[in-house]
């Protein structure tokens, strides 16, 4: 327990930042003049956390899980600060890829030293603990970053800087309580360090990330695109080449592929990562643009998603603990994932009761709980103890590569189509008599805040409308609601096309989890399993020599 006192509060810094920022991004993009380069901030911080998540996992495993732990936290704080001072979205995605090179090891450390002291059987018995950390940072996280971005300056400094600030005490406790406590049993295991595999996997997604990202602007098949396609694809052939050269001492080993568990949940966890970013980002998007809430009124209207979330957690591993079963948790948690994102796609317009909204974010984070924690624990359960650290942060990597292609792609099929549906949007709203007459009325035109749209409608080749609402889209709050609606249902409908693919990705999730194999849980904690496979192979050595004399 006084272990697990200090890996909740580096859990705690890291699901804080996944939800503090997300309640936050809107008014941050719109201070820093980009919101549709939103997704930079985004994805920048997901790559750099991605690549160093094996590494970390690797490194863990060969000298230890402390020193690493600290290292990552440190760089973490590092990058928080950092991030207060951009100028720029683009400087602030330059910050955030630093800050992600210290994210990619608070989690997956943390679950692989989870996984070194508590058996698979038992470990349910400590999710609640552990969830209590997500259920606290899923709760206070969108609060606090709303309220916090809704703030115009807080002691001097702009009040969404703090949102980055908050981190720097919180990881220093984490520092200090993890500096003296975090003391687990470890033998030294010699191997080379794969630098050449970080290398290539780096050579291998970046690109392909930022095809994912950009493809919509640059063309699917222009110059830039086709560059980065033919380089990722070299990049990914040459890291299973290097990988396989390098056996053991690989980044992720080619023999644990091998395990038919940890292949397929490897899979299942990219394709949840992609569905899971999916909902977690158009959501808070939804409710501050389309329906008017400010930052921290959607945080509060994100409780449904996070109670649900939690709730679930808890009773799958108090289930899974008195019974040892767990596949069927995952089953019904991407049907529920399936069925919440269709209903976002089919029932959520742009004037939709916000009632009728929280129960399908109810149901979306009960399907996200009954499917995160199972797949993590299936994995660990499935690979020698002397790879859970690998095997873990391979978890980690695989859904963090999804959530990071998941939030390349979703926000990009979003800016990229929400021009258009803004501008067909009042072509037909141009057209009725209420929109024509609040035009014609110079009370109603004449107002600054409507001045937009005029202009819009003025000159209709100017950049105004569909385009400008890209950069900054405080302006909609502004509008009558006459001249309002367009916007927001030309919001609705690009973020409908979003929830559509996110469905069709959790289908292809529900199926794969039909044929992975329920292996049962083990009743010995890693480093207790690590110590039985030593002492077999002393007794193994023993016996042989005996057999020679």
């Amino acid at each position: 327990m006084t272990i697990l006192s200090g890996l909740m509060i580096g859990m705690f810094l890291a699901a804080l930042d996944q939800t503090i920022v997300s309640t936050a991004i809107r008014t941050i993009a719109d201070d820093l003049h980009g919101l549709s380069q939103q997704a930079w901030t985004t994805t920048a911080y997901l790559i750099t956390s991605t690549i160093a998540t094996p590494l970390y996992g690797k490194l863990s495993d060969m000298h230890g899980r402390k020193p690493y732990f600290l290292a990552a936290i440190s760089i973490f704080v590092t990058g928080s600060i950092a991030c207060t001072f951009a100028t720029s979205m683009i400087e602030l995605a330059a910050f955030r890829a630093f800050q992600g090179l210290g994210a990619g090891g608070l989690m997956s450390l943390a679950l692989a030293i989870i996984g070194d002291i508590v058996p698979p059987r038992e470990r349910a018995r400590y999710q609640g603990y552990i969830l209590a950390v997500f259920a606290t940072s899923s709760v206070l996280g969108p609060l606090v970053g709303g309220f916090l971005a809704g703030q115009s300056t807080i002691l001097g400094i702009a009040g969404w800087r703090w949102v980055f600030l908050v981190n720097v005490p919180i990881g220093m406790v984490a520092l200090v309580v993890v500096a003296k406590v975090l003391n687990v049993p470890h033998t030294r295991r010699n191997h080379r360090i794969d630098w050449w595999g970080a290398v290539t996997i780096a050579l291998g997604v970046v690109p392909l990330l930022l095809v994912a990202e950009q493809g919509q602007t640059w063309g699917w098949l222009s110059g830039r695109s086709l560059a980065c396609y033919v380089i990722g694809v070299a990049g990914v052939v040459a890291w299973i080449l290097v990988e396989r050269r390098m056996g053991d001492a690989a980044l992720i080993p080619m023999r644990l592929f091998g395990n038919k568990v940890f292949s397929q949940t490897s899979v299942l966890s990219v394709l949840v990562g992609m569905g899971m970013f999916g909902g977690m980002l158009m959501i808070p998007q939804y409710l501050q643009i389309v329906k008017g809430a400010s930052p921290t009124k959607s945080g509060l209207l994100m409780l449904p998603l996070m109670l649900g979330m939690m709730s679930a957690s808890i009773a799958t591993g108090q289930l899974t603990a008195r019974t040892g079963r767990y596949k069927i948790f995952p089953v019904i948690g991407t049907a529920l994932l399936v069925v919440a994102m269709l209903l976002f796609h089919f029932e959520v317009q742009w004037n939709t009761p916000l009632m009728e909204t929280m129960v399908f974010m109810l149901l979306f984070g009960i399907g996200l709980g009954l499917t995160m924690q199972t797949l993590t624990l299936s994995v660990q359960n499935a690979v020698p103890a002397k790879d859970m650290g690998v095997a873990t942060a391979s978890s980690t990597f695989f859904r963090q590569l999804g959530a990071t292609a998941g939030t390349a792609i979703f926000l990009s099929v979003l800016f990229s189509t929400v021009g258009d549906k803004i501008n067909n949007a009042f072509t037909a709203a141009a057209k009725t008599p209420q929109f024509q007459q609040a035009l014609n009325n110079p009370a109603v035109a004449g107002k600054a805040g409507n001045q937009p749209v005029v202009q819009m409608i003025q000159h209709p080749g100017s950049s105004g409308g569909g385009a400008s609402v890209l950069s900054d889209s405080s302006f909609i709050q502004k509008l009558d609601d006459v001249f309002a609606a367009p916007f927001k249902q030309g919001f609705a409908d690009s973020m409908h096309l979003v929830f559509l693919l996110g469905a069709g990705v959790m289908v292809l999730a529900f199926v794969l989890v039909l044929f992975i194999k329920e292996v049962p849980l083990r009743s010995v904690s890693g480093i207790q399993a690590q110590a039985q496979a030593a002492a077999a192979a002393m007794e193994k050595a023993a016996a042989k020599e005996a057999d020679a004399s």
